[in-house]
Parts: C-alpha cells; structure tokens; sequence
C-alpha cells in the first residue's frame, strides 16, 4: 500500500522515479530513488522515526526541513542521520537511532 502523492492540484502529475528498495527496522520498503528516506517512510504508511531518549514517546516528522532533528535515524551504521533531509538509495540500511545523549539531560547532570 502506498500513500504517496501521484497527483497534485497546484504541480500536476509528479512523475515516478526509479523505485529502489531499502529496509527499516529490517523490513523492506521501496521508494524512489533520490527522495528522503522520510519521504519514503511516509508514502510506505511508516509514521514512527525514532522513540525520545527520555520518555520513550514515539517520534516521526515534524519540520521535515531539516531544523528539528525528530527524525534522526541511523543508516548503514551510522546514527543520528536526519530523513528529511537524506536520499534513500537502493540497498541502504535504515534504523531508528539508538538512545542519543540528550543535551537537556546531560546540562542538568553536569550543571547539579
């Protein structure tokens, strides 16, 4: 099932790219070749990115320009990779991001 845009009221009909195929969280999805990884995700109905290193809260787009950081995910072993801003490639990797050192966290520690 995909939920992507095929037809826009103001652009038209977006055309298709080449469909690659990658996985997250170990299952595999297919996007089109040079759109970001969150683009992909979306279309493919995946809406959780990450969870918040502290609370545990699931956590997927927000700004989805690259300001936020709510999409950080790990690709090809590498974390804190923002979606929205990263171009899915055909085989590539993608998993929620381990638990990252959270400033507000770590201030408070050091700053007790």
């Amino acid at each position: 099932m995909t939920e992507r845009i095929l037809e826009h009221p103001v652009l038209g009909s977006l055309e298709a790219g080449k469909t690659v195929t990658f996985t997250f969280n170990g299952l595999e999805y297919e996007g089109r070749e040079g759109e970001p990884i969150a683009a992909a995700l979306l279309a493919a109905g995946v809406r959780t990115l990450r969870h918040h290193e502290e609370s545990g809260k699931p956590r997927g787009i927000y700004c989805n320009i690259g300001h936020c950081f709510e999409c950080r995910v790990e690709v090809d072993g590498i974390q804190g990779v923002r979606a929205c801003l990263t171009p899915v490639r055909d085989g590539m990797a993608v998993r929620e991001s381990g638990v990252l050192p959270s400033p507000v966290r770590d201030w408070r520690k050091n700053n007790a």
